[in-house]
């Protein structure tokens, strides 16, 4: 299966608490809630579309906690995301859950890496993250994400978690799909391409160039 990733960031990298003021305080956060604001009909598009490909979702505890808090009580037939995440099998990482209860739920307790390269090898189209900050670290440095999906609001908050932490594996993007919503967000699409490639400004000629 292939291994997407599928978030909210602001532009300076926070994922953290997008959907609620109450949503994750950890670190004394107190900007939750910060993407309602664009939650325009164009992001309802794109990220209902997420998931018409998933045949498996892979979640850290906390974002799974939230689902499950949430998503079950969501008993629309209509509605294409809580359909998915309720009936798709569901794949948390934790060493402190042990005995889930919401259905189709298996829980990875160690070896994170391998467990997800041999999830990775099963057949399907999608394995998919969605928010999950620490587990996209792990995954992020492993080299493990074939595709990033990011809706960026157009806010700056100035501390958070944050999709890439420093330190993390250096890699240099491709850019397959962008596009703006009515309400600001911007969507990228990106596939990790290989090492950072680097150039320098020169002068040659008498003119500026870059090589």
């Amino acid at each position: 299966m292939k291994l997407t990733v599928h978030t909210f960031v602001t532009l300076d990298g926070v994922m953290q608490g997008p959907g609620g003021a109450d949503e994750d305080r950890t670190g004394g956060f107190e900007h939750g809630g910060w993407l309602m604001p664009f939650g325009d009909e164009d992001f309802g598009r794109i990220v209902s579309g997420w998931f018409e490909n998933a045949d498996a979702l892979l979640l850290g505890r906390t974002t799974y906690g939230l689902f499950e808090g949430f998503w079950p009580q969501v008993t629309d037939a209509e509605d294409p995301v809580a359909t998915a995440i309720n009936t798709l099998p569901k794949h948390v990482v934790s060493t402190t859950l042990t005995d889930p209860t919401w259905a189709k739920t298996s829980v990875i307790g160690d070896d994170v890496v391998a467990a997800v390269t041999q999830l990775k090898a099963q057949s399907g189209r999608e394995l998919q993250v969605h928010g999950s900050c620490g587990l996209v670290h792990t995954l992020h440095d492993a080299g493990l994400v074939d595709e990033y999906r990011l809706l960026v609001a157009p806010v700056v908050l100035g501390r958070g978690k944050k999709l890439f932490a420093d330190g993390s594996a250096p890699i240099g993007f491709e850019l397959v799909q962008t596009e703006r919503t009515a309400a600001g967000c911007t969507y990228l699409v990106l596939r990790p391409s290989g090492e950072v490639r680097v150039g320098e400004a020169a002068i040659e000629d008498g003119k500026d160039v870059i090589r």
